[in-house]
């Protein structure tokens, strides 16, 4: 995965944040939008673009665009700073194969002390029990 060639890939559109601000919200267009194509993109294999398109299904358009946004800077630069870094940690996360588990089996040890501890619980609750006369 090429940084620059994704960078570039990268489409912004400024827009007027919502919310409470003053007069200062209504003139500025601080509100960053970030669209990725990634169903056409050549910065990714084929196989980053499958695990990519299945782990982000449901954030994804029908054209296959992902779509993020930021607000939360006051100034344009800032959110565009921030859903870039947003939009890299994601695909990292989404890139990243988690490593096979590994079975193993308990020791000796681990199954003995087990059962000693079973044994102990269920003596202790027996103990409990009215005493039988009949025998």
């Amino acid at each position: 995965m090429d940084k620059e060639k994704l960078i570039k890939e990268l489409r912004f559109k400024a827009v007027r944040s919502s919310g409470a601000g003053g007069q200062h919200v209504n003139k500025v267009a601080s509100k960053v939008e970030l669209s990725f194509d990634l169903a056409n993109s050549l910065a990714l294999t084929p196989l980053q673009k499958e695990r990519l398109m299945a782990k982000f299904n449901a954030r994804l358009t029908k054209d296959g665009v992902l779509l993020l946004q930021c607000d939360e800077g006051r100034s344009q630069h800032q959110n565009k700073k921030l859903v870039t870094a947003r939009f890299m940690h994601l695909l990292q996360k989404a890139l990243l194969v988690p490593k096979k588990r590994k079975r193993t089996k308990p020791s000796k040890n681990a199954i003995e002390k087990r059962l000693k501890s079973k044994k102990k619980l269920s003596d202790k609750k027996s103990n409990r029990k009215k005493p039988d006369i009949n025998s």
